[in-house]
């Protein structure tokens, strides 16, 4: 049979056999010019511990253009592509579509047919993508069974503010935009994360906010007034309608990433929240559906702020006294047993075993970077801004993050690097019971030109696969 017919080895009906298959050698992730003085790029990252280039950058993909600002990015397919409704059985997992979330503009790289080395094969730009969708600030890329949707930040106008951003969809062949993913949008004005549950039928979305209460960083006032998002929205996945918000509560500022379980039988997932706003504390929401489709959420696990002289603090917490965790980044792996928190302005990546997903346990920490303890990597090299995006291996033995957030707010938060935080990636070891330890031999440096951002692993990860059929 011809290779163009047979499923991609890389596509796995359940979690269980995606956690049984061969380990990732490759790491990609994105890097961005803080200044926009030069162009983002891709860098390619040896993951392979019995390589003799273990560790370091193996190429990097430069972009044609300056000021994209690359943020999230995702494979044009992964394991959803055998739901059995799908039409596309034979894809490949071989392109990677990167948005900018600054310059609305999106990248197509093909991964074939030397994965070390990627190139650019399309560029689709702003005005298409503002043409087709009326959307503006692409953002999260997920592979869906049809096709290809992208969540943004932004509507029409110079700033995004002219209607509510969205969800597009893409072509995952040709990678054509085909236009708005919403039919019936409801209340929902505010967009950041999303992920679904394929065989329930359900989406599931969150707020960060608009584009002027995040391009030039975060604004005191609209955070101290509670106006960014604090909302979770679910859809009929199927009939692209919304049916049912749930307001968190309005201090609850910035809701941002979320995390279904992997194994569809489950009903529920997690959403981290960044900041409350009465006491400076991080949350983890564990969110449910009953048995009559109604859903549910609440708080499940919070993360104090750290007191600090206000002498060591940027300007924007000197008033406060304490550094909030910042949770920017959740991630939760394969087997859907342990939850990791990455509190970027602490300095600590934090693990949760959450087998029972309403009552998460702490079982593992490390500490590194942070606003006040600029804690370095047990090799003795700095590490600025926290532990920020963060990626799980399949088999969860290992788990990857990097340390920006966002040039304009790892400057306000991080003002010592008044150029931008330089961007490293490293990486932790699992035990098979919990615990979590970084890797003496696995620290990347990027350069002191670039942040870093998202990563994406070579054959799929725990923030891209979506399975169609529950493990045994």
């Amino acid at each position: 049979m011809p290779d163009s017919l047979r499923t991609d080895p890389s596509f796995h009906p359940t979690p269980r056999l995606a956690m049984e298959a061969e380990p990732e050698r490759i790491a990609y992730t994105a890097l961005l010019s803080p200044d926009a003085s030069r162009p983002d790029a891709l860098a390619v990252v040896d993951v392979d511990p019995s390589s003799k280039t273990y560790g370091t950058v193996l190429y990097r993909l430069d972009m044609p253009n300056k000021g994209d600002e690359f943020h999230h990015f995702g494979w044009n397919a992964c394991s959803s592509a055998l739901w059995p409704m799908s039409g596309h059985a034979f894809l490949k997992r071989r392109y990677l579509i990167i948005p900018g979330i600054r310059s609305s503009r999106v990248y197509v790289v093909d991964t074939e047919p030397d994965p070390r080395k990627p190139r650019l094969v399309r560029t689709i730009e702003p005005e298409e993508v503002l043409k087709k969708t009326g959307y503006s600030r692409p953002h999260t890329v997920h592979c869906g069974p049809e096709g290809l949707y992208i969540s943004t930040l932004g509507g029409g106008g110079a700033d995004g503010t002219e209607g509510p951003p969205g969800v597009f969809l893409m072509d995952c062949q040709t990678f054509d935009i085909l236009g708005k993913w919403e039919i019936e949008r409801g209340p929902q004005k505010l967009h950041y994360d999303f992920w679904w549950n394929l065989p329930r039928d359900y989406m599931v979305s969150s707020e960060w906010g608009l584009p002027p209460q995040f391009e030039n960083g975060v604004v005191p006032e609209e955070l101290l007034g509670n106006r960014y998002g604090h909302q979770l929205h679910f859809w009929d996945l199927r009939g692209r309608r919304h049916v049912q918000t749930i307001d968190l509560g309005a201090n609850h500022q910035m809701a941002l990433e979320v995390r279904p379980a992997h194994d569809p039988v489950r009903e529920w997932g997690f959403v981290g929240v960044v900041v409350d706003t009465t006491n400076l504390e991080g949350s983890i929401w564990t969110w449910w559906r009953d048995k009559d489709g109604k859903f549910n959420a609440k708080k499940t696990a919070v993360i104090p702020p750290e007191p600090a002289d206000a002498s060591v603090l940027p300007p924007l917490l000197q008033g406060f006294g304490a550094v909030p965790p910042l949770i920017s980044d959740i991630d939760l792996s394969m087997d859907d047993r342990f939850l990791y928190v990455a509190c970027w302005g602490t300095g600590e990546l934090r693990q949760y075993e959450v087998s029972d997903p309403m009552n998460p346990k702490l079982v593992g920490s490390v500490r590194i970077g942070g606003i006040v303890n600029n804690a370095k990597h047990p090799n003795g090299s700095a590490f600025g801004g926290g532990p920020q995006m963060t990626e799980i291996s399949r088999d969860g033995k290992r788990v990857y993050f990097t340390n920006s957030l966002y040039s304009r707010w790892d400057s306000q938060f991080y003002p010592h690097y008044a150029k931008g935080i330089p961007g490293r990636q490293v990486m932790c070891n699992v035990g098979k019971d919990g615990g979590i330890e970084l890797d003496k031999n696995f620290c990347v440096d990027f350069g002191d030109d670039y942040a870093a951002h998202q990563v994406r692993l070579q054959g799929g990860d725990c923030s891209t696969d979506s399975f169609c059929y529950s493990s045994a």
